[in-house]
């Protein structure tokens, strides 16, 4: 897991879960940029529907929360 959150394209995962990944990252840095040909490479990766719904909803949802706390000035906690 420190691997992944360190640098994931250097961690010891799949193939599959790598894509995954790409698109989590693309989706929150450039979200315009998505298309559906996106979501085909995730299914040819073998990802189900239901996990790319799953997928797109958690990376929209963070972004959502963060833009709120973002415009109104909250402040991040100080992690230890």
């Amino acid at each position: 897991m420190e691997a992944i959150v360190k640098d994931y394209t250097a961690a010891p995962i799949s193939k599959a879960e790598r894509t995954l990944l790409d698109f989590a990252v693309k989706l929150t840095r450039a979200p315009w940029t998505c298309s559906e040909a996106d979501v085909n490479h995730l299914r040819e990766a073998g990802w189900s529907d239901r996990a790319i719904l799953d997928l797109t909803l958690v990376v929209g949802y963070f972004a959502f929360v963060n833009r709120i706390a973002n415009g109104l000035g909250v402040e991040l906690e100080k992690t230890k």
